[in-house]
């Protein structure tokens, strides 16, 4: 291959919020127009821990409407639930052949995943990196967003490419380059500048959800935790303080400016100043969001169709990669 594909997978863990917003989805919104882009919703990989099957069926629908909403074009990428591409389970078994347990256990994430509860994991749990190669080879990806957590299931997926490659005398498997860093922003809770802003924070104050209206968010931006001093006029100035920097930073991202820009124009100010200025630009940004997602949800067709399409394309790039593993191993 010689253009570039980026594929990237969403957990679909229901409503997302603005740290989802700005940390990933604004990005891929912006890859979709730099070259050839597949996203999907990895709901095969959600299964590798229970889940209540309505709660999950519904997550997955909130979570492909929230993509549209934020952005993501079908007509420009390719959108599609990954059960709904058969071929990403038949390739993972397929690979399970040429992945090695020794790899396998190197990976940190089921550590940290499992704790000490290693014997009670799922199968699933321990093995979901190869269906992740899986999911990259399987559409010759050339490049995968991935986070710092998630590199190392990249270089399986390169590993699992190169062995299967090699032991089967073809060059079937593009290897992938990841996608690190980028503008994607840290968005930190609205009540801890010390901690991510997360879904399963118990306090709803604490994060800034794409479903919120503007006086939700009004109210949000309000409260949140600050410090008594004013903004500092230069960066050195937020050492210290993760609550203003955290505030600081949200209003950068959302005009595609720095934090340094931020503070020439709010410095020496109170946060009495700055929270509304934040919270009038935050409903005004979110606000075309959250009515898309009301119009996808009271038109349910419109996103069924949206996916179906994604997984029909999706289906088609898929299957000249699967058969020639098949054929490559004498299937």
């Amino acid at each position: 291959m010689t253009h570039q594909r980026t594929i990237s997978g969403i957990q679909p863990t229901g409503n997302l919020h603005l740290g989802n917003y700005l940390g990933a989805i604004r990005r891929w919104v912006q890859m979709q127009h730099e070259g050839e882009c597949l996203f999907f919703l990895a709901d095969l990989h959600a299964i590798t821990v229970h889940n209540e099957p309505a709660t999950l069926a519904n997550n997955i629908r909130e979570m492909a409407a929230a993509l549209v909403a934020c952005g993501i074009d079908p007509d420009k990428a390719v959108l599609f639930r990954q059960r709904d591409v058969a071929a990403h389970a038949e390739l993972c078994w397929l690979l399970n052949g040429t992945a090695r347990i020794g790899w396998l256990n190197r990976m940190t994430q089921f550590k940290e995943k499992s704790g000490k509860n290693r014997e009670g994991a799922s199968i699933g749990l321990y093995a979901y990196p190869v269906l992740q190669a899986a999911d990259v080879l399987l559409y010759q990806a050339t490049h995968v967003p991935v986070g710092e957590d998630q590199k190392q299931h990249l270089e399986l997926a390169r590993d699992i490419a190169t062995k299967f490659n090699t032991d089967f005398g073809v060059e079937l498997f593009t290897l992938p380059e990841p996608v690190i860093g980028g503008p994607a922003a840290r968005v930190m809770s609205l009540r801890d500048g010390t901690a991510k802003m997360s879904k399963s924070d118990p306090s709803d104050m604490s994060r800034i959800n794409l479903t919120d209206d503007a006086e939700t968010i009004m109210s949000k931006v309000r409260k949140a935790k600050t410090d008594p001093e004013p903004l500092p006029d230069t960066i050195e100035g937020l050492e210290g303080r993760p609550e203003a920097r955290n505030l600081v930073g949200i209003y950068a991202a959302m005009t595609d400016a720095t934090p340094a820009e931020v503070l020439a124009q709010f410095g020496g100010q109170g946060f009495g100043s700055f929270k509304p200025a934040l919270g009038e630009l935050l409903a005004s940004k979110l606000g075309p969001i959250a009515e898309r997602l009301r119009e996808l949800k009271a038109n349910p067709a419109e996103l069924d169709a949206i996916l179906a399409k994604g997984a029909e394309k999706a289906r088609t790039l898929a299957a000249p990669t699967l058969a020639a593993a098949y054929k490559a191993m004498g299937l």
